[in-house]
């Protein structure tokens, strides 16, 4: 995303306008992938089966400003998430509906902005739906190393199987990245804009089902 883009972003999220210039700095180099070559693919790592609804805190940040709130996501396995945000002062903020590789805004695009893009927004859910003929592996301790493709190259981590992190790398340098610290605190990034965006999960509830409703515009 260009930096006037970015700037544009977070005035439409704050609801004011800031005046400051942003300033764009490189993303950090990738560096090599670590660890001992195995024979070795993507785990499985499929949404878990059963509806469940996701109650959680977001803090969005840029060099200019920042804005913060609380956010609602309801999945739907095997391919199916809306994710709703909402500012600090209960303000509808925009929402998202991920549906396999479609990702599609509803009231706001700043929210789709905000958020990684689809295959991101995946990892963020400890899911990998990105595929390439040229799959490189290492073990790297406990640490399972794998990166897909060339341009741009998609690097993981994966910890007992689990989806611990996943970047995208264009030129040597890690553009945008994921973390998933543990199960309840996701962290995005996207290096080149300067925008991070922070998802602190509170609640885990389990449904029956959902409208189909929620799923259309």
């Amino acid at each position: 995303m260009s930096c006037s883009a970015a700037r544009l972003l977070v005035r439409s999220a704050l609801g004011a306008a800031l005046g400051a210039t942003i300033s764009c700095a490189a993303a950090p180099r990738a560096g090599v992938l670590t660890g001992v070559p195995v024979a070795a693919g993507v785990p499985d790592t499929k949404l878990a089966p059963g509806y469940r609804r996701i109650i959680f805190d977001w803090e969005y940040k840029e060099r200019i400003g920042s804005a913060k709130g609380q956010g609602v996501a309801r999945i739907a396995p095997p391919d199916s998430v809306r994710i709703d945000l909402f500012l600090a002062n209960s303000e509808n903020a925009g929402a998202l509906v991920l549906i396999g590789d479609s990702l599609r805004a509803i009231a706001r695009d700043a929210a789709k902005e905000s958020f990684p893009p689809q295959p991101l927004l995946w990892a963020a859910l400890g899911v990998v739906r990105v595929t390439a003929p040229d799959t490189v592996a290492r073990q790297d301790g406990d640490t399972l190393r794998v990166e897909i493709g060339s341009n741009p190259i998609w690097r993981m981590a994966f910890g007992a199987g689990r989806l611990g992190s996943m970047g995208r790398i264009a030129g040597g340098r890690v553009e945008e990245v994921v973390e998933r610290r543990d199960s309840t605190r996701v962290v995005y990034r996207d290096h080149g804009a300067g925008r991070s965006l922070v998802l602190t999960m509170k609640q885990f509830i389990k449904e029956t089902g959902f409208d189909a409703a929620i799923w259309r515009p």
